[in-house]
């Protein structure tokens, strides 16, 4: 059976998570997040966030999240500012416009959103005829595997609030971002930012689900309500909430995202030995490699991962995606293969 380096979700759930099923599965809670593990987990996402007035809600997936957010805080006329790149752009089926809203994309080769940038999109939208721009949104860590640092984040902040613009961001990958060695950002700064986030699980070693943390006032408004209508307000919200509680309990969550980019750190030390460069540069779990054509079908062989982006007629760049149980043998193993 080929390995699998194609994503960070090949894998089932932490040992710790399932045994937390387990153990409460025959204890009877209320529904629709409004159980006891749901509750607590929210109070310890506070508390790490450092922010009591924080809305946490819980739901299944990352497209969820973004979409439930995005379609309940704009208006039919307004818009989302997003990277080309960016994950609502291109992998998520136009599931915000299908909610009635403008993606204005904005081409940025490593993936991250500038204030020139986003003023180049407001600029060209200046009457009734167009859509009104109104959110921002970015990815940390960006589909590029890089990261958003404090002081950019917090220029996107001031520069946002400076043009009555909503900053959102989707945190698929935020433990592999926090816990990257290029990273200044702390999860307390996150309120202090952003209007609105979700902290990934799916992608750190729960079984499913996101934490959608609203700080804006003015977003939390029958929020639920939203929720809802989007099929988001699951009956066994425990299910969620209890995993969330278990990983930010005790720390598991960082812990996953550390061992992730442990891994990803030595394929990344071992493929620039051998003499290969990256399309840029690697900072979290995801690695974008530059490889031949010869040394891409040897590899398939025995390992599973997305080809890129084309680069010209012989050289490609492809996709490697360590993730919390990614052993470290088999890294080596790609590593000698290669």
């Amino acid at each position: 059976m080929k390995y699998n380096l194609m994503y960070d979700y090949a894998e089932g759930a932490h040992p710790d998570i399932l045994h937390a099923l387990e153990r409460t599965n025959f204890v009877q809670q209320l529904g629709y997040g409004d159980d006891f593990y749901c509750g607590e987990a929210a109070q310890i996402i506070k508390s790490l966030l450092e922010n009591e007035d924080a809305e946490v809600h819980f739901v299944s997936g990352g497209t969820h999240a973004n979409l439930i957010v995005l379609s309940s805080s704009l208006r039919p006329y307004e818009s989302v500012i997003a990277a080309s790149t960016g994950h609502i752009s291109i992998h998520e089926a136009g599931a915000i416009e299908s909610s009635g809203h403008k993606i204005n994309e904005v081409f940025v080769p490593d993936g991250k959103l500038t204030r020139e940038k986003i003023q180049e999109v407001i600029e060209v939208h200046t009457d009734e005829h167009c859509v009104i721009p109104k959110l921002v949104y970015i990815s940390n860590a960006t589909e590029l595997g890089n990261i958003y640092n404090k002081n950019e984040i917090e220029l996107l902040s001031e520069f946002c609030r400076s043009r009555g613009l909503l900053f959102y961001m989707d945190g698929a990958r935020l433990g592999s971002s926090i816990m990257s060695a290029y990273q200044d950002l702390k999860m307390s700064d996150l309120c202090e930012l952003l209007d609105a986030f979700y902290i990934g699980g799916t992608k750190n070693g729960a079984l499913l689900g996101e934490a959608i943390v609203i700080v804006n006032n003015d977003l939390k408004r029958n929020f639920r309500h939203s929720i809802k209508q989007r099929g988001g307000l699951l009956a066994k919200g425990r299910v969620i909430g209890l995993q969330f509680s278990e990983m930010f309990r005790k720390g598991l969550f960082f812990e996953l995202a550390a061992h992730a980019n442990k891994m990803a750190d030595l394929l990344a030390v071992g493929i620039a030995q051998k003499g290969y460069r990256f399309y840029t540069v690697p900072q979290t779990n995801m690695l974008f490699p530059v490889f031949r054509e010869k040394e891409i079908l040897k590899m398939e062989e025995n390992y599973l991962f997305y080809r890129w982006k084309k680069l010209d007629a012989d050289e490609t760049v492809i996709r490697l995606v360590t993730s919390w149980a990614t052993d470290e043998k088999m890294i080596l193993k790609f590593i000698n293969e290669l």
